[in-house]
C-alpha cells in the first residue's frame, strides 16, 4: 500500500500529464467525428448514388478493419511515401499525437454516421409530413427536422460510443503518445510493477462515471419535449 501511495506521490505530474492528453485525444476526436458524422449520415440515406457510396465505402472501410490497424497505417503506412511527406496531409499523419488524432476520429465518424443513419430511418413519417404540411423545404426537413430528430433517438447509443472512445483512446500509445496508458506503461517497465496501470485503470474508471452522469444529463435535455408530451 505504501508503495502504491508513494508512487502517486511520485509520478503525480506525469500520471496528470497523461490525464490530459488522454481528455484532449477525446474531447477532439469526438467533436471532430460527430461533425463528420453528420453529414456522413445523410449522405448515406440520399437517394442521389454519387453521395451514398461514397459514404457507404467510408463507413464499411472504417468500421470493418481494427482501429490499431487503422493507427499503424496512418503512422507507419504513409510514411513510406514521399509524396505524402511532401504535402499538407504530413501535418496532420506526421506527428504521433495528430495522427492517432485523424484515427481516433475518423473510426469514431463512422460508427457515429451509422448510428445516426439509423435515427434518420426511426423518424416517425408523422413529423416528416407535418413539417411539409408547413411548407418547408427539403433541406429545411433535413437538417431542422429529421438530424436533430435523430440524434435525440440515438443520443444513448452515441453516448455509448463516446464511454468506448475513451477507452480507444489508450491505443495512442502504440504510436509514442504519452496518453495515461502510455505514461503508465512506461512507469511500469521503469519501476518493474503493475501499480502504475493499476493507477490507470482506477482513474479510467473515474473518467468513466463522470463521463456517463455528463451523457446522461445531455440526453435527458435533447429529450426533454418526449418527457412534457407524456405528462
Amino acid at each position: 500500500m505504501n508503495d502504491f501511495l508513494s508512487l502517486i506521490v511520485q509520478s503525480g505530474p506525469d500520471v496528470a500529464r497523461g490525464i490530459w492528453i488522454t481528455l484532449e485525444l477525446l474531447v477532439l476526436s469526438c467533436t471532430l467525428a460527430f461533425a463528420l458524422a453528420v453529414p456522413l449520415a445523410v449522405a448515406r440515406t440520399s437517394a442521389c448514388r454519387w453521395l451514398s457510396t461514397p459514404s457507404r465505402l467510408f463507413m464499411s472501410v472504417f468500421r470493418g478493419t481494427p482501429l490499431l490497424v487503422q493507427i499503424f497505417v496512418l503512422y507507419y503506412g504513409l510514411a513510406q511515401f514521399s509524396i505524402v511527406r511532401a504535402s499538407p496531409l504530413w501535418l496532420l499523419v506526421g506527428g504521433s499525437f495528430s495522427c492517432a488524432l485523424c484515427a481516433l476520429t475518423l473510426n469514431l465518424a463512422a460508427y457515429m454516421a451509422e448510428d445516426i443513419r439509423g435515427g434518420i430511418a426511426g423518424v416517425p413519417a408523422g413529423e416528416k409530413e407535418a413539417a411539409l404540411a408547413f411548407g418547408m423545404s427539403r433541406f429545411m426537413l433535413t437538417w431542422f427536422v429529421i438530424v436533430p430528430r435523430a440524434i435525440g433517438i440515438v443520443a444513448p447509443t452515441l453516448g455509448n460510443e463516446i464511454v468506448l472512445q475513451l477507452k480507444s483512446t489508450a491505443l495512442a500509445s502504440t504510436i509514442t503518445v504519452l496518453d495515461l496508458t502510455g505514461v503508465a506503461r512506461r512507469i511500469a517497465i521503469e519501476t518493474y510493477t503493475t501499480d502504475a496501470l493499476m493507477l490507470a485503470g482506477i482513474v479510467y474508471v473515474g473518467i468513466t462515471a463522470v463521463l456517463s452522469t455528463v451523457l446522461k444529463r445531455i440526453e435527458g435535455l435533447l429529450n426533454r419535449h418526449l418527457g412534457s408530451a407524456r405528462a
